[in-house]
């Protein structure tokens, strides 16, 4: 369930125009797709996957309005968990991408994990936009 839960919000994410890239090895896109394919059975690409954002304030504006998934720095729980990884790094040895975002994708429903990432992308280009003007 996880993997394929996995693989739905990897295809959600990369349909979405603020989304700028998904790190997934189940999306053809991905550059290992066709490695991934081989040595991973059934289609069954893992439940970790990552996604861009333009910058770090979209990154924390998405962070912050998730309800259904949960802020952390540990992956890989029975809950989806997401994290900022640029933010907890020494200030000295900041290697994320600053609107990157890591999930361990948990055992809710995938509709509940895809509808509360949607709702956070949309309160994300609310806030950004209104911070701009």
């Amino acid at each position: 369930r996880q993997c394929k839960t996995a693989l739905k919000v990897a295809n959600y994410l990369s349909e979405q125009d603020i989304v700028l890239k998904v790190h997934y090895p189940g999306l053809p896109s991905h550059p290992d797709h066709d490695v991934a394919s081989r040595i991973m059975p059934d289609g069954l690409y893992g439940g970790v996957l990552s996604f861009e954002l333009a910058d770090a304030r979209f990154a924390m504006a998405v962070a912050g309005a998730v309800r259904v998934i949960e802020r952390g720095t540990s992956l890989g729980g029975t809950e989806t968990l997401v994290e900022h990884r640029a933010s907890i790094e020494p200030a000295e040895r900041v290697v994320s991408p600053p609107g990157l975002l890591r999930m361990s994708i948990g055992l809710e429903d995938a509709d509940d994990i895809v509808q509360d990432l949607d709702r956070a992308l949309w309160v994300a280009d609310q806030v950004v936009q209104s911070n701009d003007t």
